[in-house]
């Protein structure tokens, strides 16, 4: 009996031991897994980030261009080399382009918080320049660039950080299409550095205020030319002295008002920009001119839903600048243009030109530079599947009395003119293109754009001009001449 008692309570207790440790090894059970959420408050193609309250929304392009006759993406060929005209300019050049964007936006009881950032990577053709040698733009892998053109929050009217300007057009320099480097308007593309405002008073009325820092070469400022500097050498580049920009002093201070509603689009635009140099000389000791203010004032309209087809539209902006020139010769225009052409009177006849905000001399104050210009651009849909676009822009700069005189004396001591020569830097710059865009499934485009620029230069006469050796010309006699480009594009472009 004893026996039988002891078995019974061994074998009970082992199937206990055998239960606990089953028990042990069964699994806890897993938290609920957070699917991604299609997010539907702020448009197409947002998500929630798991496990918050913030909508997420990834963008861009991919773009493969092939161009001729440009010294840029789909810039004038001009300067080195495409100005030369001679055996270093590239016949064809390409680009390929990735353009990634994130888009983030919270509710909250002060509305939508957003960030948005944009981020391009580019790898480009490298250019030439000089002969015996010749010098290649870069080593290999060097031609890869990386490009950031927003990257900002925005909250409660107000915007921190870099996106395109409140001056600008809402098309920038693009109003039917077209080439990067259309005048007539500003264009920051790019982005720019500010704290704007903006004031929503419904019916699609908005008024803006913003602090840009518009301080780079590749944003808002534009030459300010200390030509007690300047050389012969520098002079037939189109730079007339030393860019002479002192630190920053002031951001611009720009406002604007908009109307946006069914029918288009009006935009008035006013900018205040701050020339501040450094000194005449080398040393503080040598003095400075006084800080000065430029300014720029701009119209934009958009007439859409016109009786020519649905969708068709037309752009129109006009500006005019004095000592602000960046707001016409816009971030992506080149601030100083040289272009060899043919002569039947010299060995070759050169056309050049130079863009400032002011020039000064030895202790003169600055004299500011002032422009015009205006562009525009319609946009015809033939199909669902193609459409076509004709543009034109055409801008106008002229150098003040003291600047001209400060200039011209450059001109006469550095390039012995001939008798009868006209020394006058200022110049009119036309440009008219269209354009030809094929869409065969959405978010798919292949365009083909053709374009001219002109080139209406008030020199005149033949000129001694020196050597230019990054685009291989000698030391000889040149005629000063206008000069006309024609480029063209052809692009890939896959959104998504």
């Amino acid at each position: 009996m004893k026996l039988v008692k002891s078995l019974l309570l061994g074998s009970a207790a082992g199937l206990i031991a055998v239960g606990g440790a089953q028990a042990a090894d069964l699994p806890v059970k897993a938290k609920a897994v957070e699917y991604v959420k299609i997010c539907s408050l702020y448009g197409a193609g947002f998500y929630y980030i798991p496990g918050t309250d913030t909508c997420i929304k990834f963008g861009g392009y991919v773009r493969a261009d092939l161009l001729f006759n440009t010294n840029s993406d789909y810039g004038i060929g001009q300067g080195a080399p495409a100005g030369g005209n001679n055996r270093l300019d590239n016949y064809y050049q390409t680009r390929a382009r990735l353009d990634f964007t994130i888009d983030t936006r919270t509710a909250t009881e002060y509305g939508v918080v957003r960030t948005y950032a944009d981020t391009v990577f580019s790898w480009d053709t490298q250019s030439v320049t000089g002969s015996n040698p010749s010098t290649i733009s870069g080593t290999p892998n060097t031609s890869a660039t990386l490009g950031l053109y927003h990257a900002f929050i925005q909250f409660a009217g107000f915007t921190f950080g870099r996106t395109v300007s409140i001056f600008d057009a809402p098309w920038q320099s693009y109003p039917a299409g077209g080439p990067d480097f259309l005048p007539g308007g500003s264009n920051n593309v790019t982005g720019v550095n500010q704290v704007a405002y903006t004031a929503d008073f419904g019916q699609g009325i908005t008024a803006s205020v913003a602090l840009q820092d518009l301080t780079t070469a590749a944003g808002g400022q534009s030459n300010l030319w200390n030509v007690s500097s300047g050389t012969a050498a520098q002079f037939i580049t189109g730079v007339y002295g030393a860019n002479d920009w002192g630190g920053t002093r002031s951001p611009d201070i720009v406002g604007q008002v908009r109307v946006d509603q069914a029918w288009g689009l009006a935009q008035f635009s006013v900018a205040a920009h701050n020339m501040h140099t450094a000194y005449y000389g080398t040393t503080e000791l040598t003095g400075h001119p006084d800080d000065k203010w430029g300014w720029a004032v701009q119209g934009a309209l958009s007439i859409k839903n016109i009786p020519t087809g649905a969708g068709d539209s037309i752009n129109l902006q006009a500006v005019y600048t004095d000592g602000a020139s960046r707001y016409n010769f816009q971030s992506l225009f080149p601030q100083a243009i040289f272009i060899y052409g043919g002569s039947s009177i010299a060995y070759q006849s050169i056309g050049f030109a130079g863009i400032a905000d002011g020039v000064f001399g030895t202790a003169t104050g600055i004299d500011t530079v002032k422009t015009w210009g205006f562009r525009g651009g319609y946009t015809h849909n033939w199909s669902p599947n193609w459409s076509s676009g004709i543009y034109g822009a055409y801008a106008s700069l002229r150098y003040g009395n003291t600047g001209k005189a400060l200039i011209c004396a450059n001109f006469a001591a550095g390039l012995a003119p001939s008798a009868g020569a006209t020394c006058n830097p200022d110049f009119n710059l036309a440009v008219i293109g269209g354009n030809v865009v094929w869409t065969p499934v959405k978010g798919l485009a292949f365009t083909a754009d053709v374009s001219y620029v002109w080139l209406d230069q008030k020199y005149s006469g033949t000129i001694a001009a020196p050597a230019n050796l990054t685009v291989a010309k000698p030391a000889t006699t040149y005629e000063l001449k206008d000069q006309g480009n024609l480029q063209m594009l052809l692009r890939a472009q896959r959104n998504f």
